[in-house]
């Protein structure tokens, strides 16, 4: 089973398909074994090859059940106007995670920016959130303690294993800091540290009925043109959709279940009053 997850993972991160060799050697397990797991997930219906004797890829099938997921939780039912609007007013790109305990993941996304200059990564959704170098992360973290956030991190890893840009966090000492000044301020800032040349600020979304984080809500964009002041005037917008989530998340069956770890009981705009 663990063997079988691995390739579904591995395959997701590389649509274009990937050779039984370069699978093997990048899960360590033996060739036989990976091909022999290829050829039950391709009876599936969960994996193809591209052609024959060639690379295995990942079936529409995967995204399916995922989008499927998705639209019974209500998640995207709820949030997406808000989304929208907010990418509309920032003119930027617009982001939601959701706390799934341990982990971080993208699920929403609405872009603002229609020409020139702009963020659009564009196969975001469904990935983890990388918890020290992002806005996003940076933002759940300062919900919890000192301590338990340093577990979380400790448990994915300080540095991510892609690309980070040159201000993410090298030392446990920093990123402390970082979460200091992110509670402070009231809302996390990522600034040539996910993505070298790109900046994000974000928020945690709060349920409204108890105040326990259940997400984060990001606004992303080139560092040139989402500046510190630039994030000042986005603040409150930023806070208001939040909250709007947030209130509206009792809709959804997947935000009630969630009983994420850490962060107090008070909504994202109490908390910002609060740090202010």
């Amino acid at each position: 089973m663990e063997r079988t997850l691995s390739i579904l993972e591995l395959l997701s991160r590389n649509p274009d398909g990937l050779q039984v060799s370069i699978i093997a050697s990048e899960l360590d397990m033996p060739a036989s074994a990976a091909h022999r797991l290829l050829k039950d997930l391709s009876q599936h219906g969960y994996v193809r090859q591209v052609r024959n004797q060639g690379d295995y890829a990942l079936t529409i099938r995967m995204a399916a059940i995922g989008l499927s997921f998705l639209s019974k939780t209500g998640v995207t039912d709820i949030a997406q106007p808000v989304l929208d609007r907010l990418a509309e007013r920032s003119k930027e790109l617009i982001r939601l995670s959701v706390i799934d305990y341990p982990n971080l993941v993208w699920v929403g996304v609405a872009q603002g920016a229609t020409t020139g200059l702009r963020y659009d990564p564009g196969r975001e959704q469904g990935v983890v959130v990388h918890l020290a170098a992002s806005a996003g992360g940076r933002a759940w973290l300062s919900t919890m303690s000192d301590e338990e956030a340093l577990a979380l991190v400790s448990a994915q890893g300080l540095e991510p294993n892609f690309a980070a840009g040159p201000k993410a966090p090298k030392t446990i000492t920093q990123l402390l800091e970082i979460l200091k000044q992110t509670r402070k301020r009231g809302y996390s800032i990522a600034t040539d540290s996910y993505l070298d040349g790109m900046a994000a600020m974000a928020v945690p979304v709060r349920r409204a009925e108890d105040g326990q984080p259940i997400g984060c809500l990001s606004i992303a964009g080139p560092a040139v043109r989402l500046t510190q002041a630039h994030m000042d005037e986005l603040y409150q917008p930023l806070l208001e959709a939040a909250d709007e989530i947030g209130s509206a998340s009792e809709a959804s069956f997947f935000f009630n279940r969630i009983r994420p770890q850490g962060g107090g009981g008070q909504s994202a705009g109490q908390a910002s009053r609060k740090a202010g």
